[in-house]
């Protein structure tokens, strides 16, 4: 039994896991945002499916065919589900359902697991493959969204706050310049998502990509120029490089990526802020296991799975 906040503010017992807990919280600040005639907002960020995998005998059970740790992994996915069909009742339980977008993704592609969790697709977490960086995303909007719609059409999290802004009906200079996403309410709302107008730029340790519809330019190595094209289309796989046979296109898109990824490194200097620079040039990066206001906590950590490695030597 793990403890869980009721939407009353007061600890009860559960059956249930800690993907309920974040969901519970989620419950309680919307029953008290509901009560103004305003929109709100909310991210929630699941710490499931993550290693070390951890799931209930329960939700293992389903899996007793597969190894161990594969069990762990898809349980956690069971548990996950569980508690999104807790906050879909939750949103009809406050009676805000029909006018509140619910839109889930995951974060970058899957793990080495069995049975494999990318579809056939090339690469995993970590690569900048369709493998590692295609997501399912799923959009529920009762009150607008009326029929089933899939598309195919190319879409990024990046799109996520032009959306909600457009939606929001929020001032353009909410729109801090520059960002790489685009607003979908058009689509969202007549269900026809067509050619994407604007390509979906990633970078990811001296690696990128930009995918352009059907077309996407992979940055084998950044800083040495070395590039990959392939036509999603034809080869979703991702196993045939048309790099050399498609000479107009990969110089347009190796010009578009390498134009995006100064802007990046300006960004990372601080160029884009109005000063021209950051705040703190010297500013630098700290885990949370060298941060002094978790350290009290750490006696108590170390028997958890998900803190214990961080923490053996603290």
């Amino acid at each position: 039994m793990d403890p869980i906040l009721s939407r009353n503010g007061v600890f009860e017992e559960f059956e249930g896991d800690s993907s309920e807990v974040v969901v519970a919280e989620a419950l309680e600040f919307f029953e008290r945002r509901s009560k103004y005639d305003r929109p709100f907002f909310a991210t929630i960020w699941y710490g499931s499916p993550h290693s070390p995998m951890v799931a209930s005998e329960a939700d293992r059970a389903p899996f007793k065919n597969l190894d161990e740790s594969d069990q762990h992994h898809y349980g956690e996915l069971v548990a996950l589900d569980r508690s999104i069909g807790t906050l879909r009742k939750g949103l009809r339980n406050l009676g805000i359902e029909q006018n509140t977008l619910v839109w889930y993704c995951s974060d970058n592609g899957g793990l080495k697991v069995n049975p494999p969790s990318v579809g056939g697709l090339r690469g995993l977490k970590g690569t900048v493959y369709e493998g590692g960086l295609r997501v399912p995303g799923i959009i529920e909007w009762p009150a607008v969204v009326k029929r089933g719609v899939r598309t195919e059409s190319p879409a990024s999290v990046l799109d996520m706050f032009p959306t909600v802004a457009d939606i929001a009906g929020l001032p353009e200079e909410a729109m801090l310049k520059p960002f790489d996403g685009i607003s979908l309410r058009q689509s969202i709302q007549s269900g026809e998502f067509g050619v994407r107008g604007k390509p979906i730029p990633f970078r990811f340790v001296g690696k990128g990509a930009l995918l352009d519809n059907q077309y996407k330019l992979v940055a084998v190595d950044v800083e040495n120029r070395k590039y990959e094209l392939y036509d999603l289309k034809k080869d979703p796989t991702e196993s045939e490089n048309v790099f050399k046979s498609l000479p107009k296109v990969a110089k347009r898109m190796q010009a578009e990526f390498e134009k995006w990824n100064h802007g990046v490194v300006q960004s990372d200097l601080g160029r884009d802020y109005r000063e021209g620079e950051l705040t703190d040039p010297n500013a630098r990066r700290v885990f949370w296991t060298d941060m002094p206001e978790y350290q009290p906590y750490f006696k108590d950590w170390k028997s958890r799975p998900e803190y214990k490695s961080r923490l053996k030597d603290k």
